[in-house]
This record gives structure tokens, C-alpha cells and sequence, in this order.
């Protein structure tokens, strides 16, 4: 999930557009990008297409965002669009677990109803001092959550808080990424709100990578391409990766619990990471360099 890209459910003509483009998730928003007076409208034009003959999702991932529960619309969200090709769905404005074992149980619920084999994974929004300070217990809070979602403009604008405050998001970010690293759970990062700064989105982006997470939110699709090529493994990182496993395997064999390969003293942590980095890069058919003539 490099690339996160917020289409309004209230553009129907936007969905197969955003199928046909380069981002790896589409977030199917039904919450801030569409008005209250057209809510309804909205959740069915994306339940009527995510329900129709030879809709294909082109093999990217499928989020909904739907109303938070503090909202009247919630049920109805859930009963539209926990269906077949669902993967996600992102829960904004929660800050108790409580509130998130009340939802898991509501889409189990609509996904037994639909006779789904299975429940879409909830991806839950942190975008508020609260749901910062006890993001840890949210990111443990049911079996369902399977990501945490940076939300920066929810977030800081209320505190007065520059958005683009480079050491505000850094510490953000930190927080997330552990509460999430605790669970066991993927990080995404927030979405950058000056589609016009490319520059910016882009350092952005290299920060969040920098600090584990799998990939950004997007809401233009010229950022698409940006954060598919910053959350993409490097052709040095994939030979590093290589030499590392290649190392372990030949430890492990030998009964060696920490090795060195290029002088760097490497143990089973650095096998994990480097083991995920591979995993990621054959599943964007990524090879080795010498690989490639």
C-alpha cells in the first residue's frame, strides 16, 4: 500500500478513473469529502458499483472511509459497503477501545450477513490528542484492526499547530509507528493537504519510510507516482537485503546467533527486516540488477 488515494464517494465518474491509475489502494471517502445533505447519495452510488457485474478493482486494495461513530450515517455505511472487494475499512474520529470493539463487532455483523468468508481489516484514524496518547490500546483494541492512519490536519489544526512543522510531524509520526509496531499492525501515513508542492509531499513521504511505515495518503493523483517511487525498494536496498538473509541462513545453519556482512554486526532483527523488504519487492516484481539484462 505505497500509494493511498482518496477518491469522493459522491464522484461516481471517478471510480473507474481511479482503478485505471497508478495508486496501489483506492480510499473510497465517505466521510469529509462529501456534504451531509448528500450522504445518502453518495453511499449508494459506491455500494451500487462495488456490487456491479465485472467490477474489477484492477488487483488494488479496497478501502472504504466511512462516518465516524459519533455520526448518524455509520450503520447505514457499514450495511452499504462491507461486501466481496472490500479489504479495508478506515474508521475516522475514534479515540477509545471501546468504540473500536463496538465497530469490529458491527462489520463482523454486516460481514456474516453478506456471507463474506471474511471481515474487511479496520485501518483506524489517529487524529486526535487523545486518540494519540492511547494509540497503542486502539491498535490492540480487536483482532479486526490491522493498520493505523496518521490524520495531521485533524490533528494539528485545532492545537494551532503548523501542519508542515517538520519536528510536530516527526514526533507524530514516531508515536504512530510504535503504537503500531506494538500491535503488529501497518502504519500509513497522512495525507498532504498542497497538491502543488510536489517537493514537499515528496519529503514528506521519504520521512514516513524513514520511519517504517508502508506507505502515504493521497489526494491528487499527481501524488500517486511520488509515493509509489518513495516506498518502493531501492536496487541497492534489494542486493543489502539479499546478502543479509544470505548471511542468516548460513548462521543459522552453523548455530550463530549475530553475524557481520560488510562490517556491520547484524542479528535476527535485521533478518526480519530484511526478509519483509524482499517479500515487498517480489510483490512488485522487483528483481536484483543483474537480474534485469
Amino acid at each position: 500500500m505505497r500509494s493511498k488515494l482518496f477518491v469522493p464517494a459522491s464522484r461516481p465518474e471517478l471510480f473507474d478513473k481511479a482503478v485505471a491509475g497508478q495508486a496501489d489502494a483506492l480510499s473510497f471517502d465517505l466521510e469529509d469529502a462529501v456534504a451531509p445533505e448528500r450522504k445518502g447519495e453518495a453511499r449508494a452510488a459506491l455500494a451500487t458499483w462495488l456490487r456491479s457485474d465485472g467490477r474489477d478493482a484492477g488487483g488494488k486494495t479496497v478501502i472504504v472511509r466511512v462516518n465516524g461513530v459519533s455520526t448518524p450515517w455509520l450503520d447505514d455505511d457499514l450495511t452499504a459497503v462491507v461486501t466481496a472487494g472490500v479489504h479495508w475499512i478506515n474508521l475516522p474520529k475514534t479515540d477509545t477501545a471501546e468504540t473500536v470493539r463496538d465497530v469490529a463487532r458491527r462489520i463482523a455483523r454486516a460481514a456474516a450477513a453478506q456471507s463474506l468468508p471474511t471481515a474487511p481489516r479496520l485501518l483506524l484514524n489517529i487524529e486526535t490528542p487523545r486518540a494519540l496518547r492511547f494509540a497503542p490500546d486502539l491498535a490492540c483494541a480487536d483482532p479486526l484492526v490491522g493498520g493505523l492512519q496518521l490524520g495531521l490536519g485533524d490533528l494539528f489544526e485545532p492545537l494551532a499547530i503548523a501542519r508542515h512543522h517538520e519536528a510536530a510531524v516527526a514526533q507524530a509520526m514516531f508515536a504512530l509507528r510504535l503504537a503500531a509496531g506494538e500491535a503488529g499492525i501497518i502504519a500509513v501515513d497522512a495525507a498532504y493537504p498542497d497538491f502543488s508542492d510536489l517537493e514537499g509531499f515528496q519529503a514528506e513521504a521519504a520521512l514516513a519510510r524513514a520511519l517504517g511505515y508502508v506507505g502515504k495518503s493521497c489526494i491528487h493523483p499527481r501524488q500517486v507516482a511520488i509515493a509509489n517511487d518513495v516506498f518502493k525498494p531501492t536496487e541497492d536496498e534489494i542486493a543489502d537485503a539479499r546478502e543479509i538473509v544470505a548471511a542468516a541462513d548460513a548462521a543459522e545453519a552453523r548455530g550463530v546467533g549475530a553475524y557481520v556482512v560488510r562490517g556491520r554486526m547484524v542479528d535476527a532483527p535485521f533478518a526480519r527486516r530484511a526478509r519483509d523488504l524482499l517479500a515487498l519487492a517480489e510483490r512488485l516484481n522487483l528483481d536484483e540488477p543483474d537480474r534485469r539484462h
